[in-house]
């Protein structure tokens, strides 16, 4: 992928990583939009950006996508990048069956159908540019899972398993697919705890090895920064040891 002249769509793009990816591309000189359910929030991140464009979107909505999509396309012709950042984390008791059903299914429609239902909409319009990308979000934890957030870490990796069939059926156009791979990032996705928590990889120091590696490494399929090595790569030393892996990770996770 290349990091400059480009027309970007980033959804999710008015907090957390979402906004600090919108902004790296904005200062390489890219045509960002930034999409979301908040206007406000939406409008603050430009505000901050000028010459950032923002768009409202709700990714659990299939009739807002449709609509969504058609002006996008209308406004922004030249858009040849679609980066999938939305999405929604909660902790999940198992054992109080069915309270959390609506949280999970919530989860699902946001995090899995939503960046399905986007990318079938913008596929088209992206298939005409002379180049183009799609940028699937999925986690360290589709390959670990944090057995508090059950349908998160499942969505995820559903959207890494869509990612490779994904690229594997493009692979005669000139759609490229990238999947970002993040680790336990300092924002707000499960709240402002998380934001602070010194376990977790800062927001600025994630985004700038992200951006290193895209620009260091214009062919790279998957984004993946150190801190998620020990996730990303578990399975790697056998069945027996990711046991083992997953479960002093879930343990210590829990413990604090």
């Amino acid at each position: 992928m290349k990091t400059t002249d480009n027309t970007i769509l980033v959804t999710g793009g008015g907090s957390g990583i979402g906004r600090a990816l919108a902004e790296a591309f904005h200062k390489l000189g890219n045509q960002v939009i930034i999409a979301g359910r908040g206007k406000k929030t939406l409008d603050e991140t430009t505000a901050a950006n000028p010459g950032m464009k923002s768009l409202t979107l709700d990714v659990s909505d299939p009739k807002s996508i449709q609509s969504f999509a058609a002006q996008l396309t209308k406004d922004f012709p030249s858009l040849n990048v679609l980066i999938n950042m939305a999405g929604i984390m909660k902790p999940e008791n198992l054992l109080e069956a069915p309270n959390y059903l609506s949280d999970a299914e919530a989860i699902v429609t946001t995090n899995l159908l939503g960046p399905i239902r986007l990318t079938a909409a913008l596929l088209p319009p992206l298939r005409k540019q002379s180049r183009a990308t799609v940028m699937t979000v999925s986690s360290g934890l589709a390959f670990v899972p944090l057995a508090m957030t059950p349908t998160y870490c499942a969505t995820k990796a559903g959207i890494h398993s869509y990612t490779q069939s994904l690229r594997y059926q493009l692979k005669s156009t000139k759609v490229e697919v990238i999947e970002l791979i993040p680790p336990y990032v300092q924002t707000t996705l499960m709240g402002d705890q998380q934001a602070e928590d010194p376990r977790a990889m800062p927001l600025k120091e994630f985004i700038d090895e992200v951006m290193s590696i895209l620009q260091n490494q214009p062919d790279v399929k998957e984004i993946c920064v150190k801190k998620v090595y020990p996730l990303r790569f578990a399975a790697e030393g056998g069945q027996e040891n990711y046991e083992q892996f997953f479960q002093a990770f879930n343990d210590q996770m829990h413990a604090d």
